[in-house]
């Protein structure tokens, strides 16, 4: 139980078989808190409505209480999730969902706890229901196209908010995916973006970016500073500065802040909470005053986000410190999470989390086969079997489940979520390129392809999608018959082409690298040839 559950008056429960048996033995409804580290209004609730005597004293008589850190159990999140955090879930004993807010003051809680109530008397079970996205069947599968890229093009431009930078015309989200798929196909609307999260997300004293903005134009910023959103902008800084060397600097800066503020061990640390107080006061006060804490759990999937960026600044800019502090945490993550090719969501001192999570699995993967192409090719034998596992274990038809089918309310129902399925079939993809291996890439093409009937109907948010089709389309290879660290190696790792695929040492003459270009091949000498060739000129 996190430390803030003891500053309450509620008498939380550990989400488990024990709670759910034992609200089924009281004939009672369950009252799942679903809390993050990171989060001010959680912390807000602690100190209000689960401190007052009343409301504690109505949760404990009448209820099952459960508290659940979503970062480290991100399977239940994706299940009863109310859009946000806090968020305050009403469960049958058999984990189906009665009603569910997100924050709620003293007062609002006391009326839902009173609603609820009612409802399970009169209804008991039958008060609950399966969310839609629990119930409905499989996504439609249809044919890989250029299509696809086509479709999230013109979602780029429709959404894009051209007064102030940035997609919609509500809360401001620093969406990397989208902001990667601009950056080869619109790239002035993607430095556009880029300056507005610079300008209004970044920290210039301490470093790092905070998670969002609630107004449309940037303002009334969450403080926040979490290790997913900061190594998504860390890449895609790194990435735009394959195109403007001006951008590099903001991708240092931010591998910076990865490698010293969030530091964890040898790995990465999950979150710094947000302060809104401490980050309002001037330089000179935020000096004597307590920096917000920070959440050290390492979670295998942000770090493998985490090195995966860490590891395109170094390629693109050379930057060492960002090539030591991935080469560190891949080698943590590979000692203590993963066992063969199963990974571990986080340990914390003889307390393992999950283990197999897709997100997992797929991200760490990622960072690997990053870590073949700008380092060396140890890392492929972990990547393989990371795969290996995977594809055994975690699919079922043409994609894949987020998870095994098992634990308590309805963690035994799967889920097929698009982002890690595009995560995934992004990394066998890459594994395939750098192993020769087709089915690699059969395996991706196969998983796009079972959501490919749904493509006109996806937003930006998830453009990572149409990035993975297009790369197993028509993406660019570089075969460098080369050693890692040569000329010819490190211009391949910067070419004006982020989506591009690099494999060091390959078969060939001596010094040159095959570049193949939808489907077009040629063969090159120097470091200028192959930078101009990527370049088109």
């Amino acid at each position: 139980m996190d430390a803030g559950a003891v500053d309450t008056l509620v008498e939380w429960r550990e989400w488990g078989d024990a709670a759910f048996a034992e609200a089924r033995e009281r004939d009672a409804p369950i009252l799942c808190n679903l809390r993050a580290h990171w989060c001010r209004e959680c912390r807000e609730m602690d100190r209000t409505a689960y401190a007052s005597p009343t409301v504690a004293a109505n949760l404990n008589d009448g209820f099952v209480p459960v508290r659940v850190d979503v970062d480290r159990r991100p399977r239940i999140r994706d299940r009863y999730n109310m859009g946000g955090f806090p968020s305050t879930v009403f469960l049958t004993p058999a984990g189906e969902l009665i009603t569910g807010a997100t924050y709620l003051g003293t007062d609002g809680l006391r009326q839902v706890l009173e609603r609820v109530r009612t409802a399970w008397n009169e209804n008991g079970e039958e008060s609950g229901r399966i969310p839609r996205e629990l119930r409905d069947a499989d996504p439609p599968a249809g044919e890989l196209t250029s299509a696809i890229e086509a479709h999230m093009e013109r979602e780029i431009e429709a959404a894009f908010d051209e007064e102030f930078g940035g997609w919609g015309t509500g809360p401001k989200f620093p969406l990397a995916p989208a902001i990667e798929f601009a950056l080869g196909r619109d790239p002035d609307r993607a430095f556009r973006t880029l300056e507005a999260i610079r300008t209004h997300l970044h920290d210039t004293y301490a470093g790092g970016f905070f998670r969002y903005a609630v107004e449309r134009d940037w303002g009334e910023r969450q403080t926040e500073k979490t290790l997913d959103t900061n190594a998504g902008l860390c890449r895609a800084f790194a990435a735009a500065a394959r195109y403007d060397d001006e951008y590099a600097a903001p991708a240092e800066r931010t591998a910076e802040f990865l490698t010293t503020t969030l530091a964890s061990g040898d790995g990465f640390a999950t979150s710094q909470a947000g302060d809104e107080a401490y980050y309002g006061l001037p330089p000179s006060d935020r000096e004597a005053a307590d920096a917000p804490p920070i959440d050290d759990t390492v979670l295998a999937g942000a770090n493998g986000l985490a090195i995966d960026a860490l590891l395109e600044t170094h390629a693109v800019t050379g930057h060492e410190g960002a090539r030591h502090g991935a080469e560190r945490a891949l080698e943590h993550l590979l000692d203590s999470l993963v066992d063969d090719g199963r990974v571990c969501h986080y340990r914390d001192g003889d307390t393992a989390g999950p283990h197999g999570l897709l997100a997992d699995q797929a991200r760490v993967l990622g960072a690997l086969t990053s870590a073949v192409q700008v380092l060396d090719d140890d890392w492929l034998a972990p990547a393989e079997r990371i795969a290996e596992y995977t594809i055994t274990e975690r699919r079922e038809g043409d994609s894949f489940l987020d998870g095994p089918e098992d634990g308590a309310g309805l963690l035994s129902r799967p889920l097929r979520p698009l982002g890690t399925n595009v995560a995934i079939a992004d990394a066998l993809y890459e594994l395939g390129v750098l192993t020769g291996e087709d089915r690699y890439q059969r395996v991706a093409r196969e998983t796009l392809a079972a959501f490919a009937g749904a493509h006109d109907r996806l937003g930006i948010e998830v453009a990572g999608y149409a990035s993975t089709a297009a790369r197993l389309l028509s993406g660019t290879t570089i075969k460098v018959a080369a050693a890692v660290d040569s000329p010819l190696h490190r211009a391949a790792l910067d070419v004006p082409d982020h989506e591009a695929v690099v494999v060091p040492d390959a078969d060939g003459e001596s010094d040159t690298a095959r570049v193949t270009i939808d489907g077009e091949s040629t063969v090159v000498s120097t470091p200028s040839a192959l930078r101009e060739y990527v370049a088109g000129e």
